[in-house]
């Protein structure tokens, strides 16, 4: 039900739950006019100092950053022997870090993109630093296999050009389709996320008070007037550039996990993964929008605009790919047994009940358990909770590429090549330190840039369709 009450001290409305059928909670509160939402945006950016939590948060992330920076430096001048790989496992934290921060890119291309095209009006408040969070995630999702190459200056050899030694890259390579796809999905991403700012950029230029920033936001602005040929063109673009992004967010995941399914290795070599993956990549990438989203709400005061009935319809789209990917889990075992291939039976009981039973173990428990109790409402609108299980799902995501990637390798197919992989302080301080440029990266942007849509903001508001000025009383937002 929708509960709208008043707030006795401020007069204010303050949004208790979501929606009721027929009757739909508000996507924007307390806000009268499109001014009070320029204000309430622009405050963030024009403010002479952030938040004292700002100071906190970007002092830790720089603390983990200097870990990434220290850790990849011993790497290059030491070599990949820093890491815990062995002779079966050769693959591990590098590759595990590298899939987990793809698939957290998935979830703002599909909230911008896909919602954009289904016309979800609920995406406008998250759309923003859901784009944004994508571009951080893919940055950090390309460092790994950079580095894991060993020799660091031979990644040359992985593009397709000439050199001195006429090596091209094998074409029939998934891990080559990889950085086609990859660095696609990134330069599509990176122009839809400009895009969709240019109009926010002009805002912040014409209401700079110094002469730097008045310069700064006016170059990326790109001489935007706001004019109805510029709002034409502005609209067709990001159309067209919501229909490329589109493709993608199923493509970029199917083709990351090409690199596992192409080969003949029990528990990888397996048709279900491309649909999986993608799951899995937006089960984890929406999540980790929880987990940004509510912070940066309370820290910079944009309750009104990122309401509970976003976070809602989150934890519901949480809760749906959670089921699916319960559900691939259990497939994987079925047609383990149902295969009768007795190598494809033993890797899974073995991930189950094997050397890395607690990784399988915790994967489930965080994966498939966590994300039901988003069944229920007072769960999905608890902000606290809300919290808490997205983080439980981020790491769960994390243990599920950590279980694929070394259990299979770990034990193959003759007990006589087996061996345990132990992670080193480089791998552990590799994965945390990139959670650092992540954060960085973040909080840099929450700082100077705009971090939610004003205009598509405005349009959603009742006071945008002058014939529907009872609009919020029937829901027509």
């Amino acid at each position: 039900m929708t509960t709208l009450s008043h707030d006795s001290n401020v007069g204010r409305i303050t949004d208790n739950t979501v929606d009721r059928p027929g009757e739909r909670a508000p996507l924007v509160l307390n806000m009268n006019t499109f001014g009070e939402v320029t204000a309430t945006v622009c405050r963030v950016n024009e403010a002479g100092k952030a938040p004292f939590a700002w100071y906190v948060a970007f002092a830790a992330a720089l603390g983990l950053l200097s870990v990434l920076g220290a850790c990849i430096t011993y790497l290059i001048f030491t070599g990949v022997g820093v890491w815990g790989l062995n002779n079966p496992v050769m693959w591990a934290y590098d590759i595990t870090n590298f899939v987990f921060w793809v698939g957290i890119g998935h979830a703002g291309t599909l909230i911008s993109a896909i919602l954009f095209l289904f016309r979800q009006k609920w995406r406008t408040g998250i759309n923003r630093f859901a784009e944004a969070m994508t571009i951080f995630a893919v940055i950090c999702a390309g460092t790994f296999p950079g580095i894991h190459v060993g020799r660091v200056w031979f990644a040359y050899w992985l593009f397709p050009i000439p050199n001195q030694m006429e090596m091209w890259p094998q074409f029939r390579s998934p891990l080559l389709w990889d950085v086609f796809a990859v660095s696609t999905y990134f330069t599509v991403s990176l122009l839809f996320w400009y895009t969709g700012m240019v109009p926010d950029l002009a805002t912040l230029r014409d209401r700079a008070k110094g002469k730097v920033q008045q310069l700064a936001y006016g170059m990326f602005a790109l001489g935007w007037r706001g004019s109805n040929r510029h709002w034409h063109r502005y609209e067709r673009a990001y159309l067209l550039l919501a229909a490329l992004s589109t493709p993608l967010v199923l493509s970029v995941h199917s083709v990351v996990s090409f690199d596992f399914a192409t080969s003949q290795l029990p528990g990888w070599h397996t048709t279900i993964f491309p649909p999986y993956f993608v799951a899995g990549a937006i089960f984890s990438g929406f999540a980790m929008v929880v987990t940004l989203a509510v912070p940066a709400r309370e820290m910079f005061g944009l309750k009104d605009l990122i309401t509970l009935r976003h976070l809602d319809n989150m934890n519901k789209v949480i809760l749906v790919t959670g089921c699916m990917v319960g559900y691939a889990y259990s497939m994987e075992f079925f047609i383990a047994w149902y295969s009768g291939a007795m190598y494809e039976k033993f890797a899974f009981i073995n991930r189950a009940f094997g050397q890395y039973w607690w990784a399988y173990w915790i994967m489930v428990s965080c994966n498939v358990i966590t994300p039901q109790l988003f069944w229920f409402k007072k769960i999905r609108t608890s902000i606290p909770i809300m919290f808490v299980l997205s983080l439980f799902v981020n790491v769960g995501m994390w243990f599920e590429r950590f279980v694929i990637i070394v259990t299979s390798l770990a034990n193959d197919f003759l007990p006589s090549s087996w061996d345990k992989f132990t992670p080193t302080w480089v791998d552990i301080g590799t994965m945390v330190g990139a959670f650092g440029l992540f954060f960085t990266l973040f909080l840099l942007f929450c700082r100077f840039l705009p971090m939610i849509a004003m205009a598509e903001v405005k349009a959603v508001m009742p006071q945008a369709d002058p014939h529907g000025a009872g609009a919020g009383k029937h829901g027509h937002h």
